[in-house]
């Protein structure tokens, strides 16, 4: 039987709402550096949103890169582990190597407003089955014999974002 290979996205949103500490961090930081980051597309101060900005301004579609920076260190204590996704045994297990920051949505006169995305993007996987609602993978790496597995749910922001 062929490998399939997966590439697995994980879809973390982080919002005022957000209980956990880093998830905190991640957002005060990552407003304060949108706030900053923002004046430069803003000088006239005639938006107050993110949309607005957007809308009306070229370029401003860097700010989603532009305030990345602010969350590289947060990024860099996960030491490469997906959050909040673990196996059947609660053992995280899903690494990383690559992410994609988003600016969902900001206000600059309220943080209340500040919602953003971080997708996770998988290292390669070997996936051997779906059972229900559970996929059954390997690292890339394993070998051939007796391969260690980990089982997981199917979750919501989790997806299959690329096969082969």
């Amino acid at each position: 039987m062929e490998k399939r290979i997966i590439t697995l996205c994980y879809r973390k949103i982080i919002d005022i709402n957000c209980t956990k500490a880093w998830d905190k961090l991640v957002f005060e930081d990552s407003y304060q550096e949108f706030k900053l980051q923002a004046q430069f597309y803003n000088q006239d101060k005639k938006y107050n949103t993110f949309s607005e900005l957007i809308y009306n301004v070229k370029g401003s579609e860097k700010l989603h890169f532009l305030v990345s920076g602010a969350i590289i260190d947060y990024l860099r204590q996960l030491n490469d582990v997906i959050p909040e996704i673990a196996n059947n045994i609660g053992k995280p297990f899903l690494t990383f190597k690559q992410f994609k920051f988003e600016i969902i949505n900001s206000d600059l006169r309220n943080i209340d407003k500040h919602v953003i995305a971080i997708n996770f993007y998988s290292e390669p996987l070997i996936w051997h089955d779906t059972i229900a609602s559970y996929l059954l993978t390997s690292p890339l790496t394993a070998t051939e014999g007796d391969m260690l597995t980990d089982m997981f749910a199917i979750q919501p922001f989790l997806t299959i974002h690329s096969i082969k």
